[in-house]
C-alpha cells in the first residue's frame, strides 16, 4: 500500500520448541497483582510479582495475590525475575511468594531499596538474593537478552524491558505515563523507544490503564504552583493524600509547605519507607519531614 512502511523484519520462530511464548498469570485485563512469564528454550522468565488490593468482591480480605503455582511446578526452569518497577501491583508480592520460586531477582536502585525494607521491616533483610542493574542497562538472564528502557510514571525508575529471544523481540512496557517534567527521576527514553521501533519487534505487551479516558495526565510539574495557591488559601493544618511511592508529590509537599509557611508531616509507616528510600537513592536530600507525633503540637 502507498505511503505504508515496512515493519523490519526480526526472524521471528512463530512456532516450536524454540518460540517465544507468553503467559500473564495475573495483571493482565485487569488492575494489580501483575505476574508475567515468558518461555524460551526450555526456560522461563518472570516479569513483576505484584499484590492487588481487596475490594467488595473479596469482603474481609486487604491482599490479593497471583496464584503462582504453574511456574511453582516449572521452578527448576525459572532463570530470574525482573522488576520493572516499585510499585506493590508490581513488586509486593515478593516477601510472600519468593519462598516458592527462589529465583535471582534484577531491579534498578529504587526498587531494590525499596524492596529490601520492605523485607528488613519482616525481620527477612539479605535472605532474597536482589542483583541491582543500571538504568539503561543491558543484560543477558538465561537466553533472554533483556535491555531496560527509561519511561516515566508516577515513581521513580519505571522501566520497560526489551526481551529478545532467537525467536523474536517483544517490548514488555511495565507502567509508564508520558511527562516532559516528571521533578524527579529521569524523562523517558524517546531515542531508546524510536531506536527499537527502527530495529523492529514482534510484539508489545503495554500497560493499558485509562488508554479509553480522554484527554491526558496533567504532568507532575504542573500540579506544583496550583497546590500553592490552594493551601495559600488557608490558615489552619491542610491534608494532603497521595499514594507513598509518589516521591515527586512529597518532594511537592515540601515545597508547597516551605512555600506558604508551613511543616510538611508525614503519617503512615509506607510513607516513610519510600521516603527512606529515596534519600538512599539521591531522589530527595534537603526536604525536611515531621512525624505526627511531633505535627501534633503544632497549630
Amino acid at each position: 500500500m502507498k505511503g505504508r512502511r515496512e515493519r523490519p523484519r526480526t526472524g521471528a520462530k512463530p512456532r516450536g520448541d524454540d518460540g517465544l511464548y507468553f503467559l500473564p498469570l495475573g495483571g493482565s485485563g485487569e488492575i494489580g497483582m501483575n505476574l508475567n512469564l515468558y518461555r524460551h528454550a526450555g526456560k522461563w522468565l518472570m516479569i513483576d510479582l505484584g499484590i492487588a488490593f481487596g475490594d467488595d468482591r473479596t469482603p474481609g480480605v486487604d491482599v490479593v495475590m497471583p496464584d503462582p503455582q504453574f511456574i511453582v511446578d516449572r521452578r527448576k526452569d525459572l532463570v530470574g525475575l525482573v522488576l520493572t518497577h516499585a510499585h506493590e501491583d508490581h513488586l509486593g508480592a515478593v516477601p510472600y511468594l519468593w519462598s516458592r520460586l527462589k529465583c535471582p531477582i534484577y531491579a534498578t536502585a529504587f526498587a531494590a531499596a525499596v524492596l529490601k525494607r520492605k523485607l528488613a521491616e519482616m525481620d527477612r533483610d539479605g535472605e532474597i538474593p536482589i542483583k541491582e542493574v543500571a538504568l539503561g542497562a543491558r543484560f543477558q538472564v538465561g537466553p533472554f537478552d533483556l535491555e531496560l528502557v527509561t519511561l516515566t510514571h508516577s515513581i521513580p525508575e519505571p522501566n520497560a524491558v526489551v526481551v529478545r529471544t532467537a525467536a523474536g523481540t517483544v517490548l514488555h512496557t511495565g507502567d509508564w505515563k508520558i511527562d516532559p517534567h516528571p521533578l524527579i527521576g529521569e524523562v523517558t527514553d524517546e531515542a531508546a523507544l524510536k531506536a527499537l521501533g527502527e530495529q523492529g519487534i514482534d510484539a508489545m505487551v503495554c500497560d493499558s490503564t485509562n488508554a479509553l479516558v480522554e484527554g491526558r495526565s496533567r504532568s507532575e510539574g504542573e500540579l506544583r504552583e496550583s497546590l500553592v495557591e490552594v493551601v495559600g488559601r488557608y490558615s489552619q493544618r491542610v491534608a494532603l493524600a497521595c499514594f507513598a511511592s509518589n516521591i515527586a508529590r512529597l518532594e511537592t509537599a515540601a515545597y508547597v509547605a516551605e512555600k506558604t509557611g508551613r511543616h510538611a508531616a508525614l503519617v503512615g509507616r509506607s510513607l516513610w519507607r519510600m521516603l527512606d528510600a529515596a534519600r538512599a537513592c539521591g531522589y530527595l536530600r534537603g526536604e525536611t519531614f515531621l512525624g505526627e507525633e511531633e505535627a501534633a503540637y503544632l497549630p
